[in-house]
């Protein structure tokens, strides 16, 4: 699969915006768990999920593509 741009600026904007709130949250997130004391475990996967989708939106948002638009889904942005 290719990786054209099939996304607005509008798009792109929004996907950074979250992205980069999506980062922020899970590393604020696993600094409490960190600073708490929370074993590495289930829990830890909360962090890090926002951190991995927040890090793919911010890919989406840089790059112009989107995996939904690219699977044939519509997106309203």
């Amino acid at each position: 699969m290719k990786l054209e741009c099939n996304i607005g600026s509008r798009g792109k904007f929004l996907r950074l915006i979250s992205g980069s709130l999506g980062v922020l949250v899970g590393i604020v997130a696993a600094s409490f768990l960190y600073i708490q004391g929370v074993d590495i475990g289930a829990t830890w996967l909360v962090p890090a999920s926002l951190i991995g989708g927040g890090s793919f939106a911010i890919f989406e948002g840089w790059s112009g593509w989107c995996v939904a638009r690219a699977l044939g889904f519509w997106t309203p942005i």
